[in-house]
């Protein structure tokens, strides 16, 4: 019985490993697309959606039967919950590439990043891109070292955010209300999926140590 157990508990973790990959994966798709103005790309990613949500149904379900079945103590309590928690964050993870990708669809076959913030997006792009292979290493051997990185990556990507604020309100904005409103909702997609890989690193280091981390104050 506790063989059983022990990998009903490593399928958990194989299947957030997983989603990991697969949001990860469709990210980068979504942001080539932003840039590249590939319509078809865009529904790739679109599409391949149901796959992260399937995943993220079975951890659920699996998590469940695991906590009224075995009614686990501990760390292993507190393993199930979080691959919950988890699970829930990759979720959304994937849901802003659809987001990313539908700016796309709606704009297609017009370019939706402006000239005047394309760089600052593809900085945005390659931040999510790091962070999402910090999230790789994490969720699968619990690095709580690469958690923390996930932190100050996250800074860099607010910073850059703020970036497309400035331009926006700046005199050398001439693209109109639907280039801005596409911008602002792309930058925000980009912002919360790093949130999410924040909150999922964190869960780690609170898997693990038993506490939740505490930034220090600079």
């Amino acid at each position: 019985m506790r063989d059983a157990y022990k990998r009903s508990l490593d399928s958990l973790r194989a299947d957030l490993v997983e989603m990991t990959v697969l949001v990860h994966a469709a990210m980068d798709r979504a942001t080539t697309a932003l840039l590249d103005t590939d319509g078809a790309l865009a529904e790739q990613v679109i599409e391949g959606d149901t796959k992260v949500d399937q995943i993220q149904m079975l951890v659920e379900e699996a998590s469940y039967e695991l906590l009224a079945r075995q009614q686990p103590v501990a760390s292993d309590l507190r393993a199930i919950v979080t691959a919950i928690r988890i699970s829930a964050d990759l979720e959304r993870m994937g849901d802003n590439a659809v987001h990313v990708a539908e700016v796309i669809r709606r704009r297609y076959p017009d370019d939706a990043v402006p000239p005047l913030v394309r760089d600052t997006v593809a900085q945005m792009a390659n931040v999510a891109s790091r962070m999402s292979t910090y999230l790789e290493q994490v969720v699968a051997q619990d690095d709580i070292a690469v958690a923390l990185q996930l932190e100050t990556a996250d800074d860099e990507m607010d910073a850059l955010l703020r970036q497309i604020f400035v331009a926006l309100l700046s005199p050398r904005w001439t693209y109109g209300i639907e280039g801005a409103v596409d911008v602002t909702l792309v930058g925000r997609y980009l912002e919360r999926y790093a949130d999410h890989a924040v909150a999922v690193g964190r869960r780690v280091v609170y898997l693990v140590t038993g506490s939740w981390p505490v930034r220090a104050v600079s």
